[in-house]
């Protein structure tokens, strides 16, 4: 062997080289099956560019996780994945990796550490941040990866996945693939750094700019990272420059933002053909590598053989896997007790239990730590399980609720405290996109036992970023339960079930009421979603509220009760799922409606009771349905505007003696 392969071993390069060529002949036979029509959706082929999967992914154990973009294919096929998968998932049938759920773009195999890929470009750097922080957690020296295009480097999710991955030391590579375009948008004109790599410094880790196409190059680089990783030295920033030298995706037009020239120029430089030439010296290796071409292309035809052949997905599944199996209720304390504690001591004995009882469960937000949260939410905690337990956070809201999704895939379970419900927002896309869908786009084999939590609710003059409560737009996440409590022994029990429950969980906490003092159980006491409460009961009027309207409504039925009229009063307690069945048996008892609810009425929650009350109860009402809500506005910030846009208890006894008048 040359000086030149001096430092790598024959069975080395024959890896890397069946590596590379699986990708392209499995990519190039996805292209064809794309021109027959065997392929529904996009296709985004690796072809080009296959050095970097093969020369990242051969030092990797079978328990290191990969996370990928929607150019995911070598990814998959490099850390292990057979052909037949893949071109099975592209076909849209049963045996493919994701059972016909996520096509070219959502890819899934846990079982082999390919923990999915995206078509939202960035989600993968930050979950490979929760794949590192489940590592340091769980001690287990597994290492996440990152594959990303230079699209995302100039994504937000950039600069605070790098950024956490700094400041906790997480063994994490972030493997950029420079194809110097982002779809059809140069990476010159998008970019005003044009280095990726030197960008590492910026955030305090080692960064590095290497060839691509060099095979060779990038296993030796790829390899001092891993190894860095594994010693605890923190990430590493690779950025790997290469082309793709076929389209975007498969039918789409090619030669409006580049040239011919230019794909023709890199197709020279095919890091399949740039080994071989390093190698060429060597008869027997050659013929090696010769012998590989046509192992691949036989293993690369059954695959799509065994594809075409497979069924399709029976009709009758394509809602399965949306939540994960239901939980037993653990056997709970006594539902009623002398004991009288605050809604926010309530919540923290939950947490503080659930802590005690799984090592893997760990906080993270901002001031939760020492300071213990700007609600004592963690109040106590940061001193008996530490800084990786409770861990503070910068302001990156989008940041580590995309680590949650992360490590709650790599097998911790994540509690993301964002104070607010307003601050959440910038996480938006990852909870909708990504934390809700992952068991279904696994077909189940991934849970998602992610819970975050925050305050809602108008009052104290906190102005319009600090008041909205936004359950309704939530609620119709499928994948997500919503949870909304409006006393303490609801709070403890409902925090209980949601910190065992394996689906993500969003639990909102009324500001106006973490003060209020109930009776609540002592030890165990757990509460099933989708199991309304009756407040009171009454004859005359059903009235359906959450959260601080429980309280203004049962203010206002105690008024009225003075003058004989009697108010049915139910909290629903979970926004999804929703206890409709409650609700109708006490419309068929009222026959009248009355819906308060804090938040404006257009599209929102009071709207999809009444829709469903109409739908199954019609013939029980007496009188139209009622909806008494916020008004549609932002919240404002003077108590006298605050007042006017939120539903007082003058309000809520005005519109039941309305009602009852029909």
């Amino acid at each position: 062997m040359s000086n030149l392969l001096s430092d790598i071993s024959v069975e080395t390069v024959t890896q890397l080289y069946r590596l590379m060529q699986t990708i392209r002949q499995t990519e190039e036979e996805l292209a064809r099956c794309h021109q027959r029509g065997l392929i529904h959706g996009a296709c985004h082929t690796y072809v080009g560019e296959e050095a970097i999967a093969s020369g990242v992914c051969a030092h990797l154990k079978h328990e290191d996780v990969v996370f990928s973009t929607h150019r995911g294919h070598g990814h998959a096929l490099a850390k292990g994945m057979p052909p037949a998968e893949l071109i099975a998932e592209l076909f849209g049938r049963e045996t493919g990796c994701s059972r016909g759920r996520g096509g070219s773009m959502h890819l899934f195999s846990p079982e082999i550490g390919m923990m999915g890929t995206s078509g939202i470009v960035g989600p993968c750097i930050l979950q490979a941040c929760g794949g590192g922080y489940s590592s340091k957690l769980l001690k287990n020296g597994t290492v996440g990866v990152a594959f990303f295009g230079d699209g995302a480097v100039n994504n937000g999710a950039f600069h605070e996945g790098l950024n956490m991955a700094s400041i906790w030391k997480l063994p994490v590579l972030f493997i950029c693939e420079n194809n110097q375009y982002a779809t059809e948008v140069p990476f010159a004109y998008a970019s005003g750094n044009p280095s990726v790599g030197a960008r590492g410094a910026a955030y305090g880790i080692p960064g590095f700019e290497i060839d691509g196409n060099d095979v060779l190059e990038v296993h030796r680089v790829a390899g001092e990272a891993v190894a860095r990783a594994r010693a605890g030295e923190g990430p590493t920033l690779i950025e790997c420059k290469t082309y793709r030298t076929r389209a975007h995706a498969e039918g789409m037009g090619d030669f409006t933002y580049r040239t011919r020239d230019e794909v023709e120029e890199w197709k020279l430089r095919c890091p399949i053909t740039r080994l071989r030439t390093t190698v060429a010296f060597d008869s027997m290796l050659t013929s090696q590598l010769d012998k590989i071409d046509r192992e691949v292309a036989e293993t690369v035809r059954h695959a799509r053989e065994y594809a075409e052949t497979s069924s399709v997905p029976s009709p009758a599944s394509a809602t399965n896997h949306v939540y994960a199996p239901a939980l037993p209720i653990r056997s709970s304390a006594k539902e009623f007790s002398s004991r009288t504690i605050t809604y926010s001591q309530a919540t923290l004995e939950a947490l503080s239990e659930a802590m005690a009882n799984d090592p893997t469960t760990f906080v993270m937000g901002e001031g939760i730590g020492k300071r213990g949260g700007n609600f004592v939410t963690t109040k106590g905690l940061y001193d008996l399980y530490g800084p990786e337990r409770l861990c503070d956070t910068p302001i990156s809201e989008r940041g580590f609720v995309g680590l949650a999704c992360g490590a709650a895939m790599t097998g911790t379970r994540p509690i993301i405290d964002f104070m607010f419900a307003d601050f959440v927002l910038d996480g938006f896309g990852e909870i909708v996109n990504q934390i809700a869908k992952i068991q279904y786009m696994s077909s189940g084999r991934l849970d998602m036992p992610v819970l975050l939590r925050g305050c809602i609710g108008i009052g104290h003059s906190a102005a319009t970023h600090h008041s909205g409560s936004y359950y309704g737009i939530y609620g119709q996440v499928p994948g997500l339960r919503v949870v909304v409590p409006s006393s303490p022994a609801d709070a403890k029990g409902l925090l209980t079930h949601a910190l065992r429950c394996n689906d993500p969980v969003l639990f909102l906490e009324h500001r106006e009421i973490l003060q209020v003092k109930g009776p609540v159980p002592e030890g165990h006491h757990e509460i099933e979603f989708g199991k309304a409460r009756v407040v009171r009961e009454g004859t005359h009027v059903t009235i359906v509220a959450l959260a601080r309207m429980v309280h203004l409504a049962n203010e206002a039925a105690d008024e009225l009760e003075k003058h004989g009229i009697t108010v049915d009063l139910i909290d629903p307690r979970t926004v999804s799922p929703l206890d409709t069945d409650t609700i109708l048996e006490s419309v068929r008892k009222t026959g009248r409606l009355l819906i308060v609810d804090e938040p404006p009425s257009p599209y929102g929650f009071s709207a999809e009771i009444a829709a469903q009350v109409v739908d199954r109860g019609f013939n029980d009402l007496d009188a139209p349905i009622r909806r008494l809500t916020g008004t549609f506005c932002p919240t404002p910030y003077a108590p006298s505007l605050e007042t006017a846009v939120v539903p007082q208890k003058d309000d809520v006894i005005r519109a039941i003696r309305d009602l009852i008048d029909e």
